[in-house]
Formats: C-alpha cells, structure tokens, sequence
C-alpha cells in the first residue's frame, strides 16, 4: 500500500477525493494516477532557529502566513538539523544519508553522484515536473559558478535557477544563472524574486504533478549594516531594537539588539514571501493536494553565550529549526512531539507522497507515525559536526554532546562536553557534563550517542582522516582542513 492506511483512510473520508477518483487512484503500473497524485512544496530558509517564529512562541516577530500554515497542519516541535551547516544539511535532505556516505561533511563540498536514489531523482523518475529556486551549496568548493545540466542536479532537471552559493541579498547585486550559464541580475531583494521564480513554475505546472523546491538565503547574515543583518527598510521599521525579547543566554548590548531586528525584519520578508506562495496554490485551486513544508537548514545562534559562530553546535539554538507540514485531508492539524531529524525528512516526503523510499535512505520514514499521531516513535537523535570533531544526541529532555578529538588543532571558545537539561533549563544555561551528581545520566547519554556512531560506521576520526575519503582531487585547493561554518 503505498499510503499508510490511516492516512488513505482520512483522505478518502474528509472528501478531498470521491469514490470515482478513489479507483483510479493507481495507474497501470501501480504507481499513483497523475489526477490524484499531490504535488509538493519545499519551501526552506538558512540559519532559522525555531524560536523565530510567532507559532513556536516569539512575541515580538511578525509572521502571519507561517502561523497560519502552522494552525492549518502540523508543528514539530522537535526538528533537529543532524549536522547544523549548510551543506551537511543540503546533503543529507537530497540524499538520504549520513555526510559519511553522501560526501557533504562540512560547506562547499560535493556530494558523490546519484545512482537514480536520491530525492530529486526518486521525485523526477516519478513523474514530477521538477523545480528548484534559491540557494544550492552543493557544487564543490567555487561558489561562483553555475551548475551545470546533468548529474551535480541530481535529479531537478526540468527548471533550475540558483546562484549556488552567495551573500549577496540586496536588489542591486544578488544575482543568479540562468539556464545559458550566463549570470543575471534580480533586480529584487533576492527572495522576493526567487519566490517569483518559484510562483511562476507553480501556474506553468499546475496541470501536472510538480515537485518545487525553494531555498531562501536569509536569515542568513550578511554584508556589514545592522550587524550583517540586514532587511528591506518596511520590514525593519516594523521592530524596535529597544523593545525586543533577547534570548536569556544573550548578553544584552546595542549591537546585539541590532543583529535580533535585522534577523526578525528578515525572517518577516520571508513570511510575506510564503503568503504569495499559497496565495498561488489557491488561485490554481492546488491546496487541498499539495503536501507544503516549511523548514530550515539550521539555525542562529544569534550570540548565544557571547558566542560569534552562528551555527555547528549542539544548542538547541543550532540545531533546533521549525517544521511545519500542511497536507489537507491526510494530516490533522496539531503540534506534535515526535522527533524528527534531517535525515528523516527525505524517507517520510516519499512515505508521504505514496511513494517507495530507496534502501540507500538512512534516516526513519515517520509518515506512518505522524499520520497515526505516534509521537513517541523516536527516542532520540544524533548531532554531529565532523569538522569540529563532536558527536552527541537530542532527546525530548536532554541535549548532549563530546568530543572525539581533545588535541584538535581546532581551538573552540565554547566547549563541545555539554549536557543540558532542557525541561529544567530550556535556554541550556547551566552545563551538566562535569558534575558528579549527574555522571550515570551522562554515561546513558553518551552509550546512546556511540550507538548512533556505531549505526553509521562513524569510528570518531579526525576530521582529517575523514576529508581524505571524501573530497575529490580537484577540489582540494577550495577546500579548508578547518571548520568551515
């Protein structure tokens, strides 16, 4: 069956579809009718923390249309991003799998070629028109350079606009390739464009099944104003520094209230973004059977602890990005507790579409478990950042992690030894690692953490040893030993 049965179940009898497109709901193949086939909306922005939105608590951001997506499906809670960088992240989302496998261990790397099972290549041999807008951070070391049709798409090969990776987010100068190779100019601040992009394959599409896929670069900082958190001057204006709700582990300063309205202001432009997004679906009568995710990369530490990286940690701060998921008809709108992590998301996107997910995938196909409402099915998930040399896990109450390497050359002003106790110190204040008291709870913590290790063939080398089998002989030059976050 290629639906779980209780989503089946729930579709047929909300009314969404009737008996007669019920039995036509499988084609000769057996494979799902295009008449009744959803279609599916990825919409993902960069270096977000779940906190940064109004349905996940903030008082002081203005997010109307992510609310709203969040009243009408599902809120996860608990959405870990494994490994909290940008590229890790991309890769183990299109591929399935651990960056052991997939290559994407730290930012500008490649992943290896696709052999037909990754999510684009799954979406794409399926019958979707596939489309993908916005930022990639998956072709290799260079930056500026377009990707080229054929394989490093892996599998978005009917429209592809992106300008791989840059931090150029203003009208006059962020840019992207078009299908020529040749660079152009938005002419827009960069995701009000991008999202014109993506609008506009959505009403070229909306005869057929489509599978778009747009990634936001902000939040993400960039550039020098406002702390390399700028806006557009509307969004701005709608926060004033001085009222603003810093988090509790954030020392108070003018600069620090300037970087928190730069990053609202944005996360706002997107929510306005999102709105045209669904206002598109609607006009084309494609709500009820589009299945739309909304999620992040990672997220913002946004000097947590005084600390300038923003990302590749274990704090919730990091690693803890929104997830929400609207699919009339086949899920209930609720806020769930279940545990998903970034390597969970391609298997349960194909359980959820009705469709096989590839053996190669690493991660837990939940679709049965949210549509079922099982929001106990994970107990746990692993964090991880080869560079830096730390591995640890995520449970409902408890974030922990290690260090592999103590004589790495890699010197970090934060420890990478945390054990936090969320339910009693939701803002991981107070690290627990070293006191006796709580030694037996680090002891399970850290055999569940090697058990992750052990799931993955990861024997906890050095980043070096690891970069060796991965990185390609002619990306050694753009390639850094050290962290790249």
């Amino acid at each position: 069956m290629r639906f779980p049965p209780q989503c089946l179940v729930s579709w047929v009898l909300s009314g969404v579809v009737g008996a007669a497109i019920m039995a036509s709901a499988q084609g000769d193949d057996g494979s799902p009718a295009e008449s009744v086939r959803p279609n599916l909306v990825f919409v993902l922005s960069d270096q977000h923390s779940s906190d940064m939105l109004g349905c996940y608590g903030n008082p002081d951001i203005v997010t109307p249309n992510f609310d709203r997506l969040a009243r009408q499906g599902v809120r996860f809670k608990h959405c870990i991003s494994n490994s909290p960088v940008c590229t890790p992240y991309r890769g183990i989302l299109l591929t399935g799998q651990h960056p052991l496998y997939c290559g994407a261990m730290q930012n500008d790397l490649q992943i290896f070629p696709g052999t037909g099972n990754y999510l684009g290549e799954v979406l794409r041999d399926s019958g979707y028109r596939m489309g993908y807008f916005g930022k990639w951070h998956l072709y290799g070391g260079d930056r500026v350079r377009p990707v080229p049709p054929g394989p490093f798409r892996y599998g978005f090969d009917h429209e592809f606009l992106t300008n791989n990776c840059t931090l150029l987010f203003d009208s006059s100068r962020a840019y992207f390739w078009d299908e020529a190779g040749q660079k152009q100019l938005y002419g827009d601040w960069e995701p009000t464009a991008q999202t014109r992009q993506a609008t506009d394959f959505i009403e070229k599409h909306s005869e057929r099944p489509f599978a778009l896929f747009l990634s936001w670069h902000p939040p993400h900082n960039w550039g020098r104003e406002h702390e390399g958190y700028l806006a557009p001057e509307d969004c701005l204006e709608l926060y004033d520094p001085e009222k603003l709700h810093l988090r509790p582990n954030v020392e108070d300063s003018p600069s620090v209230r300037l970087k928190y309205q730069g990053h609202m202001a944005m996360v706002t432009s997107l929510d306005s973004a999102f709105g045209q997004i669904m206002e598109t679906l609607a006009e084309r009568g494609l709500t009820e059977n589009t299945l739309v995710i909304f999620t992040a990369d990672h997220g913002d530490m946004l000097m947590s602890y005084g600390w300038p990286n923003n990302k590749g940690r274990a704090e919730h701060g990091s690693c803890r990005v929104p997830l929400l998921v609207r699919f009339p008809g086949r899920l209930e709108p609720r806020v769930s507790d279940l545990l998903v992590g970034s390597l969970d998301l391609m298997p349960t996107i194909l359980g959820l579409l009705g469709l096989a997910v590839p053996e190669t995938c690493q991660g837990h196909n939940l679709a049965e478990a949210i549509c079922e409402q099982r929001d106990d099915e994970i107990e746990s998930q692993p964090l991880f950042f080869l560079p830096a040399d730390w591995r640890g896990i995520y449970t409902r109450r408890y974030t922990y992690s290690f260090s592999v390497n103590t004589d790495s050359s890699h010197h970090k002003r934060l420890s990478d030894n945390l054990l936090f106790d969320r339910q009693e110190d939701p803002w991981e204040q107070k690290n627990l690692y070293e006191l006796p008291a709580h030694e037996d709870l680090r002891r399970t913590l850290h055999a569940m953490t090697l058990g992750w290790m052990k799931k993955f063939g990861d024997t906890g080398f050095s980043f070096q040893s690891l970069l060796e089998q991965v990185v390609r002989d002619e990306d050694w030059d753009s390639v850094s030993i050290s962290p790249q976050y």
